[in-house]
């Protein structure tokens, strides 16, 4: 008999223009995720989200069937926002089925107190980016922006994502990565958990001493070559690549 487990992922980056990353996502939701008792999706699921009257476009209806069809298997869905599509909201949720998580959550994993985050709020060395997301997460911000035509949004967006991967070029890669010191004040606020994030693309078990105790942090990869998931169980967790 399995053991009862729940897979977390993040940093898919999905979108019509990588059918590589999408068809690994299908095959993955198809034979791998409906064995977990639940799936959580830690931020950055879609490459970008103008808002949710986007839900008509097929792209993004062959994504929510998927999600919709493992929650109607008995799989519970988790999804967290990312800083792609941090403008997911309640009418995506409602289709695919799934619950929508703050950043951070806080919950007992199989007996581990375990923190989940998307992880860029712990990138606090990238001052620009800290100064950007402020920006975006204003609620006052993103009602303006989605009081603006559809295809206005998605025009800008895919302007947003250009100079994004241009500036990158230009960043050290320390710059991109968690600050140890706001890793140390989350898990001390928290009470020393588990955590699990991803948005780095860094896929790796980190150990971290604070304040005396030894935390774990799982830092999850992204899909752009191969798939990946983080296992959880009574036994702990551990790296599943496919």
């Amino acid at each position: 008999m399995a053991m009862t487990h729940s897979l977390l992922i993040s940093d898919l980056h999905l979108c019509a223009k990588q059918p590589r990353s999408t068809h690994m996502f299908l095959h993955f939701m198809q034979h791998t995720a409906p064995k977990a008792e639940a799936l959580y999706v830690l931020g950055d699921l879609l490459e970008s989200w103008a808002g949710d009257d986007d839900l008509d476009d097929p792209f993004h209806q062959r994504i929510t069937h998927a999600l919709r069809t493992l929650a109607a298997g008995g799989t519970h869905l988790f999804i967290m926002h990312g800083n792609r599509d941090f403008l997911m909201a309640e009418k995506l949720a409602a289709a695919c089925h799934a619950t929508l998580l703050p950043d951070p959550t806080f919950l007992d994993l199989y007996g581990t107190p375990t923190l989940l985050t998307h992880g860029d709020t712990l990138c606090t060395d990238d001052a620009a980016y800290q100064s950007y997301r402020s920006q975006v997460h204003d609620p006052a911000w993103q009602q303006q922006f989605l009081n603006q035509p559809l295809a206005q949004r998605k025009n800008f967006i895919e302007q947003l994502r250009a100079r994004s991967e241009d500036e990158k070029q230009h960043k050290s890669s320390n710059l991109m990565d968690v600050n140890d010191a706001a890793v140390s004040s989350l898990l001390r606020k928290h009470n020393y958990p588990r955590l699990i994030h991803g948005h780095t693309h860094r896929l790796n078990h980190h150990l971290h001493t604070v304040d005396g105790h030894g935390c774990e942090r799982w830092a999850l990869g992204d899909w752009h070559e191969t798939g990946n998931a983080l296992r959880c169980d009574t036994a702990g967790c551990r790296t599943i690549s496919f």
